[in-house]
């Protein structure tokens, strides 16, 4: 595949942009030096970009706007976490780290650019890449770099979308691309059992919050065993509780935090009751509760038709061998939003770094830089036959 060949010639320059960005990393909605070295890249090449969008997001457009038109995104922002890795590359700034590859991402967009840009055979129609921002977080009005980048109208008149994401725990320069709901839908719950404080030596003098919580969390476990329909799949996690300041003091409250996660809409709406009825069991018991269901992403859809042509690419870049149909996971992804607007499919690009385990959101996560080539050879050669197909 040409674009393979030059994608692997321009290896060294995307590890280079890889390595600045983790050494500067930036929480959403923040990405400002992220967001100028792009713009100053992309300059570079001849290509003009659009900023501040989505807030910190960057647009940049190839090709006249004239026939059809294929986005291209890649996210930016990092993560807030202390890396542990002693590398060359080592994050500069405390307490903030690119622990979910958004700059290899990054990186390998500004590798599709400068490929497309210098094809001279590129067909008709618009290549638009969208360098998203905060991925991984919500801003104060609870929307993220996704939405904020539609409503600036980035994905208006697309008529596909593709990203990718790295794998650091799939075999590095593999493939894998699913088909329809891949991703997960998430929401948020906080919720507050009351209860009555007393002594510990007398609990028979108020009402305990703890021993609720326990009857309580019994409940909201049975919600995926006994409630919903065992042939779909969903999770229910409580991810922190707190309560309590003494041995011998009975706390007036316990606090709860958790996740839902969810492919089914339906489903979806379902649970937010069935939480609702577990922890109602607070006031059964005499205690109260008070209960906040945050909506976040929907489930990411991948068109069919799209992850096909994804794979057959790859397969030709790498080998058939190399390239595997993906499975649903439970985590979320706000390219959900893009896939809303316009067909599209993200594919997960290998990159294990070595034997050890390095989970994303992790101190210790980090990449195997060289599949990088085979991310933006793919990106770049979908997008080209997906103006072709949309030509026809």
């Amino acid at each position: 595949m040409e674009l393979y060949k030059r994608a692997s010639e321009i290896q060294e320059d995307m590890v280079a942009w890889r390595r600045d960005i983790h050494m500067h990393p930036e929480l959403g909605f923040e990405e400002k030096r992220t967001a100028n070295l792009v713009v100053q890249n992309l300059r570079e090449m001849g290509i003009e970009a659009e900023v501040g969008v989505g807030r910190t997001g960057v647009v940049a457009r190839i090709g006249d706007g004239n026939g059809p038109k294929v986005g291209i995104r890649a996210d930016m922002d990092a993560l807030p976490i202390q890396e542990a890795n002693d590398v060359p590359y080592k994050s500069q700034t405390p307490g903030l780290m690119h622990a979910c590859g958004h700059d290899a991402h990054t990186a390998i967009l500004m590798g599709v650019a400068r490929i497309l840009n210098d094809m001279a055979d590129r067909p008709a129609g618009e290549v638009r890449l969208l360098f998203q921002p905060s991925e991984e977080k919500w801003g104060d009005d609870g929307i993220s770099g996704a939405t904020a980048m539609i409503q600036d109208s980035a994905l208006e008149d697309l008529d596909a979308v593709i990203a990718l994401h790295v794998a650091s725990g799939q075999e590095s320069g593999t493939v894998e691309v699913g088909d329809g709901y891949v991703a997960a839908a998430v929401d948020s719950f906080f919720a507050t059992i009351k209860g009555e404080g007393t002594h510990g030596a007398h609990p028979d003098r108020g009402v305990d919050p703890i021993w609720i919580s326990a009857q309580v969390i019994n409940a909201i476990q049975a919600i995926r065993s006994r409630r919903t329909d065992p042939t779909t799949a969903s999770v229910v996690t409580i991810g922190a509780i707190h309560g309590g300041t003494a041995t011998n003091i009975i706390p007036h409250e316990v606090t709860f935090m958790g996740t839902i996660r969810t492919f089914d809409e339906d489903l979806r709406d379902q649970i937010h009751e069935e939480l609702h009825r577990a922890f109602s069991v607070a006031k059964t018991l005499g205690g109260d509760y008070e209960l906040e269901i945050q909506r976040g992403y929907p489930a990411m859809y991948n068109a069919p038709e799209v992850s096909q042509l994804l794979r057959d690419v790859a397969a030709e870049a790498i080998g058939e061998d190399k390239v595997k149909v993906g499975t649903p996971m439970m985590g979320a992804e706000d390219f959900s939003y893009m896939t809303q607007k316009a067909p599209g499919a993200m594919f997960m690009l290998g990159v294990k770094y070595d034997d050890l385990n390095r989970p994303h959101h992790s101190p210790i996560f980090d990449i195997d830089e060289n599949p990088m080539q085979v991310g933006a050879a793919v990106l770049a050669e979908t997008a080209v036959r997906l103006l072709k197909q949309h030509a026809k």
